[in-house]
């Protein structure tokens, strides 16, 4: 009788396990898609992206979909005649993997060459060459050549590429580079900040990220090289030939060239900051700007203080009621045409109108708040709407998940909060699955909140109510 018993579950045991197998094996069948080449995105009207969250490929500003891979690969499908299928992934192999079982039709990515990928994806000539960098400050005793870095400190984070290619140069040279750490919960980016304030003399980055950072501080420096050239290109799979020769033909075709130069110039060479000169002229005495009766009436609606309000306009535009900045946010709010769309402003000229402008800029703060009904304390809920009208929400939510996630108050902006939205500059904590906008240039929205306030508080002293 125990025999039978056993046989029986021995037998239902060897049944689940087939099953499973079965199953399994059906599901990566499934998986693994047909291969698909030009005609066939075309007679399917789609082509089928795959990119990766970061500074220069995709990322989420504002509400609105940016980054220079994701708007080159915007370029080439509208010249295509098709629409895009963008997907995300979170590694290079992951990017591979995705090309190589047919899941995706172009990588659009800086994909490093490598002799392994190359035995099974195809490279574009939508290529990059980049290097690692020493940045450092602009000044007459910087760094230019590699011997005169004994005896000086730079600071990386350990165990990185960056940390890795420093070990090699100082035992290249014979020794003597002071290599400093920084702590694992700053962002690369935010090492390149600290040089250009002069918290650290020198840092290491890629080329491409340090030309970036130059759009925001002008005053670093990033001409002395430490490494080979590295390639990068777009890639396809080995399946798709006529894919591979559009593409080819697509990026070499001259009538192109002044588009991808005015969009390489967008994120690589435009000024990410306004200047300060130029301001328009107070009328009267005892004001902040010729807009105060306008901010006075519209504070209104929002129950803030109207000096809190020329605070947010002074650091979008410094009040410069015609500008527009690199990402296309126009006037005193800087309102991106998306946003000021959804509020019932077609018409992107009409926010060069100081009042439309103030009005609408309002409207979507107004919005914003009421993002955040459990934010009982008014001081945090100011500093929550900040952070969100200059990310955009989703960002916000995100830092506020991986606050709960890390045991932080996630109604706390200082030291919470925006602790995390500094970390959303770093892979580790973007890639997070509980994370849904990616990255965000997290450094820029902390400061802005700060900025911001500690205009409002000069407004204070200066003009009394």
């Amino acid at each position: 009788m125990i025999k039978n018993i056993k046989f029986i579950v021995v037998s239902i045991i060897s049944i689940v396990l087939c099953l499973t197998l079965f199953t399994c094996t059906t599901q990566r069948q499934e998986q693994k898609q047909e291969p698909r080449d030009l005609a066939d995105i075309l007679s399917g009207d789609t082509l089928r992206i795959a990119t990766m969250n970061g500074p220069t490929s995709y990322f989420n500003y504002k509400d609105n979909e940016m980054g220079y891979e994701y708007e080159m690969a915007k370029l080439l499908c509208s010249d295509m005649g098709v629409n895009l299928e963008l997907m995300l992934f979170n590694n290079e192999n992951e990017l591979v993997n995705a090309v190589t079982e047919n899941k995706v039709d172009l990588i659009a990515y800086k994909l490093p060459y490598t002799s392994d990928y190359k035995e099974i994806i195809s490279y574009t000539n939508k290529e990059y060459v980049t290097k690692q960098v020493i940045v450092q400050c602009k000044s007459d005793s910087m760094i230019k050549d590699v011997l005169d870095l004994c005896g000086k400190d730079v600071y990386v984070k350990a165990g990185s590429v960056f940390d890795t290619r420093l070990q090699n140069l100082n035992n290249e040279v014979g020794g003597g580079i002071n290599i400093k750490y920084m702590p694992d919960t700053m962002a690369f980016e935010d090492l390149i900040a600290e040089v250009a304030v002069h918290s650290i003399p020198m840092t290491v980055s890629t080329e491409d990220i340090a030309k970036l950072s130059k759009t925001y501080f002008s005053n670093i420096d990033y001409s002395l090289g430490i490494s080979f050239p590295q390639r990068a290109a777009w890639a396809v799979g080995k399946n798709s030939p006529e894919l591979l020769n559009f593409v080819n033909e697509w990026y070499a075709d001259k009538k192109h060239q002044n588009q991808f130069k005015r969009l390489y110039s967008k994120y690589f060479e435009k000024s990410k900051y306004f200047e300060s000169s130029g301001l328009p002229k107070i009328t009267g005495s005892g004001g902040i700007s010729p807009y105060d009766d306008l901010l006075k009436e519209y504070a209104k609606t929002l129950k803030w203080d109207w000096r809190l309000l020329a605070a947010v306009v002074y650091k979008e535009s410094k009040f410069n009621a015609k500008t527009v900045s690199w990402a296309g946010a126009c006037g005193l709010m800087q309102l991106m045409p998306k946003t000021a769309k959804s509020l019932g402003v077609d018409n992107d000229s009409a926010l060069f109108d100081p009042e439309i402008n103030i009005k609408v800029g309002v409207a979507y703060i107004k919005k914003l708040g009421r993002l955040f009904p459990h934010l009982t304390d008014s001081n945090e809920k100011i500093k929550f709407t900040l952070a969100a009208y200059n990310a955009g929400p989703g960002h916000i939510f995100d830092a506020r998940a991986l606050s709960m996630q890390y045991g932080k108050d996630p109604n706390v902006w200082d030291g919470n909060v925006e602790h995390f939205i500094l970390m959303k500059s770093d892979p580790e904590y973007y890639n997070d699955t509980i994370c849904h906008f990616g990255y965000c240039r997290g450094e820029e929205t902390a400061n802005y909140v700060k900025d911001v306030l500690s205009k409002w508080e000069q407004y204070k002293i200066r003009i009394k109510e």
